[in-house]
């Protein structure tokens, strides 16, 4: 019996009280066991070492090395700042290849340090950077090629890998959605010339707000310790031009009490996904995105796909019923970087066109995930979009004769 019986007239967008009393969001942080993690805290203010390099620092940067299998961990304030360090200790110049269809930090972060990303677009299956579309957009100025493993799911980095040796470009990868995750049996962390990891909040595993650059040559982790920490060789010696982008001994903390409690996370995740596609698998006009369970993954993200003509009504109108009901679903990645400011008003962007990552940007959405949810919330979650499926002609009806208005779309 459905957990979910109220008929679409009792929808909160139409005035109800909402499904849930307190708003379930998509990113939710996971916490882990807080015992210990107030215990490192009370070592670390005992020790009164905060910062530049401290021993949980250093200690997280080896679990992490160990976990992924590489030689090298360079743990970041956060990811933005890692790809930029990343860029910095390729020595990239000129123009990047990167997908649209990410978070738009890919891209601001080659914007901030004076390089020029080159949108491309992404396979229509896989939501994946399509290194045909890289191929055709290389020029004189290409220096390198960013891929992004969205999802946790490897992109092709078989292809990826030929095309920057056919030309002579470096290769990164942005794997901020990857972490834990692999691709044909080999850990991600260990393609291309380096990979960035994100540890924000938001993600599946987090330090509060952090980044690592992991990389299997020396050389490049080397220039990237110097970058991350202003090129301090040593103490009153500086070598080269740097940053700060070091994190801090409490983030480094509260990774590694998450690292503690990943695998009970993971599972959450996996027993969510699951029952998510055995309930919404079925429902004409969504589509659910599939992870290959061969594959170590992180089941973190929960996408669907909604098509308009089948399902009964479009993406944003699923999310305004959704929003109300304070199911806090996500637009991913509304509208495209191509279209984001400042991209979209310059000249040199002006009027391209990325067909895939326009249509998936109008209909993917991300449902809410991890350890924050209770028992019971996500086949309630699943009975309510049941419902409004069942009655989305209706809905959709109502909806535009109303003019109702949700803030946040």
């Amino acid at each position: 019996m459905a957990l979910y019986q109220q008929e679409w007239k009792n929808l909160a967008i139409f005035g109800a009280e909402p499904a849930f009393a307190n708003p379930l969001y998509v990113g939710r942080p996971n916490i882990g066991n807080k015992q210990l993690l107030f215990e490192r805290i009370d070592d670390m203010l005992s020790r009164r070492w905060l910062s530049n390099g401290g021993p949980f620092v250093q200690e997280l940067e080896h679990r992490i090395e160990k976990l992924l299998g590489v030689q090298y961990c360079i743990a970041t304030c956060n990811g933005t700042m890692a790809l930029q360090i990343a860029a910095r200790a390729l020595g990239l110049e000129g123009e990047v290849i990167v997908p649209s269809f990410t978070f738009v930090a890919t891209a601001h972060a080659l914007s901030w340090i004076g390089l020029t990303p080159v949108f491309c677009d992404v396979d229509r299956l896989t939501h994946q950077i399509n290194p045909t579309e890289v191929e055709q957009s290389l020029s004189p100025q290409t220096s390198g090629i960013i891929g992004v493993h969205l999802w946790g799911r490897a992109c092709n980095t078989e292809s990826l890998e030929q095309i920057s040796k056919r030309y002579g470009l470096e290769l990164m990868f942005d794997a901020a959605h990857a972490f834990n995750c692999s691709h044909k049996g080999q850990m991600i962390g260990n393609f291309g010339k380096l990979e960035v990891l994100s540890f924000h909040a938001t993600k599946f595993f987090n330090t509060f707000e952090g980044g690592a650059i992991v990389t299997n040559d020396i050389s490049i982790a080397e220039k990237a310790r110097l970058m991350r920490d202003f090129g301090f060789l040593a103490t009153d010696t500086v070598v080269s031009v740097g940053t700060n982008g070091k994190m801090t001994e409490v983030a480094a903390a509260m990774g590694l009490t998450g690292l503690e409690s990943i695998n009970q996370i993971i599972e959450t995740n996996f027993y969510n996904y699951k029952e998510y596609k055995a309930a919404l698998s079925d429902i004409p006009g969504i589509s659910i995105l599939s992870y290959d369970e061969t594959d170590k993954n992180n089941f973190h993200y929960i996408i669907l796909e909604i098509e308009e003509k089948v399902f009964g009504m479009n993406r944003d109108q699923l999310l305004q019923i959704l929003n109300a009901e304070k199911i806090m679903v996500r637009r991913y990645f509304y509208p495209g970087c191509h279209r984001c400011e400042p991209y979209r008003s310059s000249p040199n962007y002006r009027g391209i066109r990325m067909p895939v990552t326009e249509l998936l940007s109008d209909r993917v959405l991300a449902l809410p995930n991890g350890t924050a949810l209770g028992h019971g919330d996500v086949g309630k979650i699943c009975d309510l979009i049941k419902m409004i499926a069942k009655y989305s002609k209706q809905i959709r009806h109502a909806l535009t004769n109303t003019k109702v208005q949700v803030s946040g779309v």
